[in-house]
């Protein structure tokens, strides 16, 4: 698929700019802190096991996680972004690998976490993802999302550091979400709203259903 093409190459590209950028910002942001702190809690109370951290890019999340005591690994499309995620947390796990066909065993996870990772995957891609998703998670595991809020899709043409990409940034409602969510096997618990200015975003909390 060329959309996942031009996306492995933009996020290889940026790498190292964008794992610069974000470093720390877990620390900085106390609504990142909390809704990981949940996802952690929520994982425990499942029983505990692997986490994987979906479109990890520089593995920030996935470090953090296992600072809360979550058996988190990393997943992503780019191997640029691996490669740097590994230099910089080289006793986790990281590995190259797209969500639109999941390499994990059937009910392998405890737990999904997905942070800004659907925003490149177009709407008639979105129920593959997530049914991956669904398959991997042993039965009442949950799912966290973190996506843009909108009804518009853009194509990025530069990015991090000023260097050249192509990705499409699609904004969709929690409602729209939710539902697919629903249609791939989920409970939806809960979504919340952040930033209700000119770049919203939103939390989904959900699990699969047993």
């Amino acid at each position: 698929m060329t959309w996942l093409a031009d996306t492995r190459t933009s996020y290889d590209t940026v790498a190292e700019d964008y794992a610069a950028l974000v470093r720390g910002a877990i620390t900085n942001e106390q609504y990142l802190r909390t809704a990981l702190g949940m996802f952690a809690e929520n994982v425990k109370a499942a029983g505990g096991g692997l986490v994987a951290d979906i479109g990890c890019g520089p593995g920030e999340v996935t470090a953090y996680l296992n600072e809360l005591g979550v058996d988190a690994f990393g997943i992503d499309l780019s191997p640029g972004m691996i490669d740097v995620a590994r230099l910089a947390h080289p006793s986790l796990r990281f590995e190259v690998g797209s969500m639109t066909d999941l390499d994990l065993p059937d009910a392998s996870v405890t737990g999904v976490l997905a942070w800004q990772s659907l925003i490149h995957v177009p709407d008639d891609e979105i129920q593959v993802v997530l049914k991956h998703f669904h398959r991997v998670l042993r039965p009442g595991g949950p799912v966290q999302l973190l996506f843009h809020v909108g009804e518009s899709t853009r194509l990025k043409t530069e990015g991090y550091g000023g260097h050249p990409m192509k990705v499409h940034v699609h904004r969709r409602q929690p409602d729209q979400v939710c539902d697919w969510l629903r249609d791939s096997g989920f409970e939806v618990e809960a979504y919340t709203m952040l930033d209700p200015g000119e770049k919203p975003q939103a939390f989904v909390f959900a699990r699969r259903e047993n």
